[in-house]
């Protein structure tokens, strides 16, 4: 399967986590690893490692023949000039996912694994550690990786090496990776999110369907856009799931109890109180789980005893501290306006602090939708105005304040660019604070990414949970 390559250039672009992962692999193929990427410095500590490098000028003027393949990192988009180089050459182009399916089906670490996929805009890493937390449950040897952190050439390169893969693939590593056939795969949710990388909604879900080209696909059948991929599914089988009662064929919820009609007849899996986070959203994810290792044959129990033992991942709805009966909420996971709808609804009050880069979502439909429940919105971040806008358009009762982190322009370095993130979000928290009453709940559920303000969305969120450590009694309700 991978004789091609022995003996010949294989170029990495990018020089990232997924793009050290194949050096190894590589080599162990028998193939000559070549890294690009857009940083100098990333350049220089690949050469510094023995590796070969080329540059961008360098490419444009290479003979591409020289090149047997090029394992492209899941961020660069289709585009861009070394891949569209690349393919205009006729040099063929496969994301980390794609060679590590390869790698994976030619047994190059033992015998080939059972891959269950999860995808969708949101909920996707709770999925897949409550994936991993059933198949443990249930004594098969297993490992999360993917998107989730650890590279799939990593898990593949361990030993002992697992049985079972629940891999987290975002939509990029799944545009990239056309020849994966999960044992099963989920399509949780598809709402708008990174359409400025796939071009629109339509190829964002179609990069998503991908995750039903296996033996069993899974959809989740409350949201419109991942229940109408069944019609699109290539797998043997297809099945959804619902918060409400399951028809003949689904999994569901009934009476507070999780229960498969997919695989039997009728099996109570778990109730609804045992599931971490609490609410619709991880309800939803915990049926996606046990749809997927109940595809292997993961025995109901063992689905319950899996969910018991998950908990919650930090910035994911996590409870930060309680100060004069208001409640503080890290949801910075809830990086688009779908994952931030989620975290609202679970609130009956919520002084809401948003904000940052839309990456080309509307804000409109969920300011609508949640609107009763806003006490105030405190707002940060590069579309701070969008949101303000749709705030007054739909909620014009509710006060908004606008938080400046400052003028960027002038950053020195990256730790400046962190203190100015921390001053913002520190007078946010506070702000917030002023507008909570008794009862109430201040809640970062951004609907947006961080990358305009913070390192990331964990930055974003313990720069949150400082700030509201910092509060003293008497700092809430001065607004009220």
């Amino acid at each position: 399967m991978l004789e091609f390559l022995r003996g010949r250039d294989v170029l990495v672009a990018g020089w990232g986590i997924s793009g050290r992962s194949l050096i190894e692999p590589l080599r162990d193929i028998g193939a000559r690893p070549v890294v690009t990427d857009a940083g100098a410095a990333a350049l220089a500590e690949a050469a510094e490692l023995g590796l070969a490098v080329a540059t961008a000028p360098e490419l444009e003027t290479t003979d591409w023949s020289r090149f047997a393949l090029v394992i492209t990192s899941p961020g660069w988009r289709p585009d861009s000039p070394v891949l569209a180089s690349a393919v205009a050459e006729g040099t063929p182009v496969w994301g980390d996912v794609e060679f590590a399916w390869w790698v994976d089906q030619a047994r190059i670490y033992g015998p080939v694994r059972k891959w269950l996929v999860i995808t969708g805009t949101n909920g996707k890493t709770t999925t897949t550690q409550m994936t991993h937390a059933i198949l443990r449950a249930a004594g098969i040897a297993s490992v999360a990786c993917g998107n989730i952190g650890l590279p799939i050439l990593d898990a593949l390169r361990r030993n002992p090496g697992p049985q079972v893969l629940a891999v987290e693939l975002s939509s990029f590593q799944l545009h990239w990776a056309p020849s994966v056939r999960p044992e099963a795969g989920v399509v949780l949710n598809v709402a708008e999110d990174h359409l400025d990388w796939h071009g629109g909604l339509d190829a964002y879900a179609a990069a998503k369907a991908r995750a039903l080209f296996g033996r069993v696909g899974v959809v989740g059948l409350d949201d419109p856009v991942a229940a109408s991929l069944a019609r699109r599914s290539k797998a043997r089988r297809t099945l959804g799931f619902r918060i409400g009662v399951p028809a003949d064929g689904e999994l569901g919820v009934v009476d507070g109890k999780l229960l498969d009609r997919a695989f039997t007849k009728a099996a109570i899996l778990a109730e609804v109180g045992d599931i971490s986070p609490p609410g619709p959203a991880g309800v939803a994810d915990a049926l996606a789980a046990a749809a997927l290792t109940r595809a292997i044959d993961v025995a109901p129990q063992f689905v319950r005893e899996g969910l018991i033992e998950h908990k919650v991942g930090p910035h994911r709805a996590a409870f930060v501290r309680e100060i004069d009966e208001v409640a503080f909420v890290d949801d910075s996971k809830a990086t688009n306006p779908h994952a931030a709808r989620s975290s609202i609804l679970a609130h009956q009050r919520a002084v809401w602090i948003a904000g940052g880069q839309l990456k080309g979502a509307h804000i409109d439909e969920l300011v609508e939708e949640v609107a009763d429940r806003l006490v105030a919105a405190v707002l940060i971040g590069a579309d701070a105005p969008a949101f303000a806008a749709a705030l007054a358009r739909h909620a014009p009762e509710v006060p908004v304040i606008e938080v400046i982190a400052g003028d960027d322009a002038g950053m020195a370095d990256q730790a400046s660019t962190n203190d100015k993130a921390d001053a913002a979000m520190a007078k946010a928290v506070r702000t917030a604070a002023e507008f909570a009453g008794p009862g109430d709940t201040v809640l970062l559920a951004p609907a947006a990414a961080s990358l305009d303000m913070f390192t990331d969305y964990m930055h974003r969120g313990r720069s949150f949970a400082a700030a509201v450590h910092a509060l003293e009694d008497g700092d809430t309700g001065r607004r009220l």
